[in-house]
């Protein structure tokens, strides 16, 4: 039986969770650059700037913005899709797997109700990027 978590204990969970990852020595991500970094691992992709931008309902250059942010912090980068050069695909990267796996640690951690995700599948091959 799975146990029901009301809107105050989420509220009590996001909170806890930001509060830890601002008092960690790693990245301190911006609302837009979490939810660009959350849609691109737990949802499937290929995920484009312009799919990116229309999903988050906010312009192309705000989204770049936050790639520019999580390209530096290797948390996903950009590459040129082949088959459409005027595409730009967003790929995951083995340090934002891990990212995405310590931020659903703390959320579990923050309350025992509270099961963490499975990592995200990987539908295709290559959806991590080399890191290194």
């Amino acid at each position: 039986m799975t146990m029901q978590t009301n809107p105050d204990q989420l509220v009590g969970i996001l909170r806890d969770t930001i509060v830890t990852l601002v008092r960690q020595d790693g990245p301190d991500l911006s609302a837009r650059q979490l939810g660009v970094l959350l849609t691109v691992y737990l949802t499937p992709g290929p995920h484009t700037v312009r799919g990116l931008a229309q999903e988050l309902n906010v312009s192309k250059p705000a989204i770049t913005r936050a790639l520019d942010r999580l390209g530096e912090l290797d948390l996903a980068r950009r590459k040129l899709d082949m088959m459409d050069r005027r595409s730009v695909l967003v790929q995951r990267t083995l340090k934002g797997a891990s990212f995405l796996s310590a931020l659903q640690r703390t959320m579990s951690e923050s309350d025992g109700t509270v099961t963490p995700m499975p990592p995200p599948e990987m539908a295709e091959a290559g959806e991590y990027a080399a890191v290194g």
